[in-house]
């Protein structure tokens, strides 16, 4: 997720077959098979998913949660999706709700519990042992609220991101279960193969799915995706620009754009930058798109969702970070709910990395990084004035920041500051090959902290020690 602005739009792409050997390597992938038909007059998404889970761990396992993020917009969540300060923008029509339904279940017992009912607990008949795997299958609806985020139904456009149940990832001998935050993005997700079909009235065109056919006032719509960590789909009355980059084909959805092919522009030239600086984009197109969301943008596999009120002089920022995600969170994952600043201090300071190999745009890297000083410094003055000390850790839940504010400067602010100050102490060049290599050997999986300065000490970037003092808060700045 990208400043603190407004919008968000959805377009994917179908992906073929990949040689993906070289990101994730050889293991068996979890697969979804998702066929869904949103109702528009009940504002609600109707579905059907057969999840393929292979257990890979050293461990029998007898229940496999799955995140069901859409119950974060239910009427009484305790984790709320937005914030009080974005509420009012967000549900532009009143209070409104959503959530999820289980209707029925095959091949497991199922629970919806969790700290938020964020949680769908599928007790298995029998133990399911390493190198086994077990199909699921789950009938379910989704209740839109009206709320322009994530999942909801705009004023333009209807989002459909994180709508399906996930399992959660397995990580230090357990599984991880996330609750949703107003902070940042909860999302930790393994990767997995996905084959989708979505059924639509015809007035929609579907960003993010190729139009398979369309028949009795109604549009079916498919996406097959590999090694992705989540899809999502974006429903609206779109107007497309298309480009290439690297020889990978680059599509601008849009219903609202002064300059569109400004937009598209960044989107080309900031993914042929990073495919130089940080190694091969290993998907085989990317979509940037505008729709209906609170803040500047968010990123999925192949897409960047903008919104649609980003300031024009913001746009290229917006989708410049977001194109920075595809290698920090597509390709490599990492801990988003416990430690923020790795993918998106990262993607921020990758950014301005972008700008200043690229003064057409008007951004310069020293501005950026001068203007993250300031800001934190700012909030570092503020919050030792307000509670007596300032928290400056870098490694800790989203739910324990205290709100947007914190969050911004500690995990892009600090995280922009942070990634300077590693490339003056080893040098931009040892810096560069250290995140190639992290690029690399971490692709499809997900990635620890240390994962990232083990890459880094290969690199002959010996900044381990400067790296935890930012993330534990024991440096000055």
């Amino acid at each position: 997720m990208r400043k603190l602005v407004c919008g968000a739009a959805v377009a994917a792409v179908i992906l073929a077959a990949l040689p993906l050997a070289a990101c994730g390597g050889e293991t068996a992938k979890n697969s979804y098979s998702i066929h869904a038909e949103y109702f528009e007059e009940e504002e609600t998404l109707r579905c059907e998913m057969t999840a393929t889970v292979f257990n890979e761990t050293d461990n029998a396992l007898s229940t496999l949660p799955f995140q069901i993020w859409a119950n974060a917009y239910r009427e009484g969540a305790i984790y709320k999706p937005v914030s009080e300060l974005y509420a009012p923008a967000a549900y532009y029509d009143g209070e409104s709700y959503g959530g999820f339904t289980l209707e029925h279940a095959e091949g497991a017992s199922c629970t919806v519990g969790g700290a938020d009912e964020n949680i769908l607990y599928a007790a298995l008949a029998e133990p399911l042992y390493p190198d086994e795997s077990v199909s699921l299958s789950f009938t379910f609806s989704v209740k839109l609220a009206k709320i322009e985020h994530r999942l909801g139904v705009g004023e333009h456009c209807v989002n459909l991101a994180n709508f399906y149940p996930v399992l959660c990832a397995y990580r230090d001998g357990g599984f991880y279960e996330c609750v949703y935050s107003e902070n940042g993005d909860p999302f930790v997700s393994e990767t997995a193969n996905y084959s989708v079909e979505l059924t639509v009235p015809a007035k929609y065109d579907v960003a993010g799915a190729v139009l398979k056919e369309e028949s009795g006032g109604k549009r079916l719509y498919a996406l097959e995706a590999e090694n992705v960590r989540d899809v999502a789909f974006v429903l609206g009355d779109f107007t497309r620009l298309d480009g290439e980059s690297h020889g990978v084909p680059v599509s601008y959805f849009y219903f609202d754009d002064a300059a569109p092919e400004r937009t598209l522009s960044a989107a080309c030239d900031s993914l042929s930058f990073f495919c130089d600086t940080f190694g091969d984009y290993i998907y085989p197109s990317y979509t940037v798109v505008q729709t209906d969301f609170p803040y500047g943008g968010m990123e999925y596999p192949m897409l960047s969702m903008i919104s649609s009120t980003a300031a024009e002089e913001q746009v290229a920022a917006v989708v410049v970070h977001e194109t920075a995600h595809q290698w920090w969170y597509a390709m490599v994952g990492s801990d988003q709910f416990g430690e923020a600043w790795q993918d998106e201090g990262l993607a921020e300071w990758s950014s301005a990395l972008f700008f200043e190999a690229h003064p057409a745009y008007g951004v310069s890297y020293r501005e950026m990084v001068n203007a993250s000083e300031r800001s934190y410094r700012a909030f570092f003055s503020v919050s030792a004035q307000v509670r007596g000390e300032a928290d400056t850790r870098m490694s800790r839940p989203l739910t324990e920041y205290t709100g947007l504010y914190e969050y911004r400067n500690i995990a892009y602010d600090k995280g922009v500051i942070l990634f300077d100050r590693v490339r003056d102490a080893a040098g931009e060049k040892k810096l560069i090959k250290g995140l190639r290599m992290y690029a690399e050997t971490n692709c499809g999986k997900i990635a620890s902290p240390a994962d990232l300065v083990s890459n880094l000490d290969k690199a002959g970037a010996s900044v381990g020690e400067l790296i935890f003092s930012f993330t534990e808060g024991r440096c000055v700045i």
